[in-house]
């Protein structure tokens, strides 16, 4: 497949199917049209000495002023020099191809005033696996990722680091190797390349992607842990929650229903307390909220996506250029602080289920932190710790970066979205709830275990016993102590993966 780039239509999903699985992308001839009408346009105006801002001016607070026709021609290299100031180690190329993908995108509205040998190089390196080398840090999300994107820039002029067939070389050498013309930089083009909010919002596409994925697997290990308590399922019943409205919460209790499909929990046939815990019974309302949070995130994340974010921008049938502030990106570090508390908040719920399976004063007959072994053995009663020093640091980081903006560039650039720490520290909050929930699937299957080992066994629900046979084929039960930090890896990377979930639907239906 290839993705046809016109400015619009590009979803998520695409940015992960380019990014990460390396799916070619193409320009749609319209856009090749409008890249070189709106160039035309410019170079007249140049032609002409019409101020432009960083044309034919400095950028920030040296905008006033005004470059010469030599200084027009250089202007553009010393802008990316000076704006390629990251600190840090390498961006994950599925980040930085991203970030490529979007900026295509944003030239391809016609716009922008950039050559369309910037572009074509730029669907070049995607389509050839030319990936520059990008520090992770150095943004503030306003004026674009000025940074990051300077250093995808510098291979416009043949400079630069690039990743290529699993090499680390020079930006020249990557593109010699994979037969890329050097395009050069001339008015605009340096720019034109760098001054949109295109990392973030990459990085921003592809966490709402493993958000979802994780937010399903989240019910399933709900549902797991629903079934090891005995819970009752009424409080899923679809008129609940049709009857207060939330689409979120919907779409929660009707994923968890299908996992228990054909279960005596759900078919009533084990009798059930009246009333549940909130973790028990709340899971859709909770759940649901971050769901309906996630859709907000993702429509925002999608219009910056397929947008015009750059300054200044140029319209050329209006014979028009305009300076704003579309590079700001705050319209997607906003919804994106959210998300990250989001993720934070299911975990935590995760936690309390975990709580309810180790507590043998809540989990209704279950064995004390889940071992038989009480007293010399301590069964999971450490896994709680480890999932618990896990939420704190989720906490910590739940923080908003979208208020946290300092001045820079002597005030001109007074309010910055701090859009890219946003972005990071959701991927550190990711990474927490990967593990834990991989502990609360691992303490589910094991209360699962001992229920059938121990008790009159009963039917599980489809998903349910999915889930934990895919568990059992990675760790193994916990019958005698045994260091369980293997465990608790192999658990992480097994939810990372999405192989649980991708069993699962297989067996009872997609779970969106």
């Amino acid at each position: 497949m290839t993705l046809i780039v016109k400015g619009s239509g590009i979803t998520i999903d695409d940015v992960v199917k380019v990014a990460r699985h390396g799916e070619k992308v193409e320009l749609h001839p319209e856009s090749v049209k409008k890249i070189n009408k709106c160039r035309a346009m410019l170079e007249r105006k140049v032609d002409a000495h019409e101020i432009m801002y960083g044309v034919n001016t400095g950028i920030g607070e040296f905008s006033e002023v005004v470059l010469n026709d030599d200084q027009v021609k250089e202007f553009q290299k010393y802008l990316v020099y000076n704006h390629a100031a990251g600190i840090g180690e390498a961006m994950p190329l599925e980040h930085v191809r991203g970030a490529m993908l979007g900026r295509i995108n944003v030239h391809a509205h016609g716009n922008s005033g950039v050559r369309l040998e910037i572009t074509q190089t730029l669907v070049d390196m995607l389509n050839k696996g030319v990936t520059p080398f990008v520090c992770k840090k150095g943004s503030v999300g306003a004026c674009g990722d000025l940074a990051p994107m300077s250093q995808i820039a510098l291979l416009m002029m043949g400079e630069g680091h690039a990743y290529y067939k699993g090499e680390f070389l020079t930006g020249k050498e990557a593109l010699d190797k994979a037969e890329i013309p050097v395009p050069g930089l001339m008015a605009r083009d340096g720019l034109a390349t760098i001054n949109g909010s295109n990392v973030m919002t990459a990085m921003s596409a592809i966490y709402l992607h493993d958000v979802n994925n994780w937010l399903k697997q989240a019910e399933i290990a709900c549902t797991m842990s629903l079934e090891a308590l005995r819970a009752n399922f009424g409080p899923y019943n679809h008129k609940i929650h049709e009857i207060r409205g939330f689409k979120g919460a919907m779409r929660s209790a009707a994923a968890i229903r299908k996992i228990a499909t054909d279960g005596d929990l759900l078919e009533k046939r084990i009798k059930v307390k009246v009333q549940d815990a909130y973790s028990m019974r709340s899971t859709p309302q909770v759940i649901g909220a971050a769901h309906d949070a996630v859709a907000w995130a993702r429509s925002q994340v999608e219009i910056e996506l397929n947008g015009v974010g750059d300054n200044p921008i140029f319209f050329p049938d209006e014979n028009m250029q305009l300076s704003g502030a579309n590079f700001q990106g705050t319209p997607v570090s906003l919804p994106m602080d959210l998300i990250g508390a989001a993720v934070t908040m299911v975990s935590v719920l995760s936690e309390r289920r975990l709580n309810r399976l180790n507590n043998p004063a809540l989990s209704v007959g279950l064995p004390p932190f889940l071992t038989k072994g009480a007293g010399m053995f301590s069964g999971m009663m450490l896994s709680q710790y480890t999932a618990d020093m896990q939420i704190v640091e989720q906490r910590i980081l739940s923080a908003p970066a979208s208020i946290q903006s300092i001045p820079a560039a002597a005030d001109q650039e007074d309010f910055v979205s701090m859009g890219m720490n946003t972005a990071i520290k959701n991927i550190q909050i990711l990474d927490n709830a990967f593990g834990i929930l991989g502990i609360e699937f691992m303490a589910a299957a094991q209360a699962l275990d001992l229920r059938e080992k121990y008790e009159e066994k009963f039917i599980f629900g489809k998903g349910t016993q999915v889930a934990k046979d895919v568990i059992r084929k990675h760790i193994a039960y916990l019958d005698i102590d045994r260091p369980l930090y293997p465990d608790h890896n192999t658990m992480k990377a097994l939810v990372q993966t999405c192989e649980i979930l991708h069993e699962v639907e297989k067996a009872v239906g997609s779970l969106e």
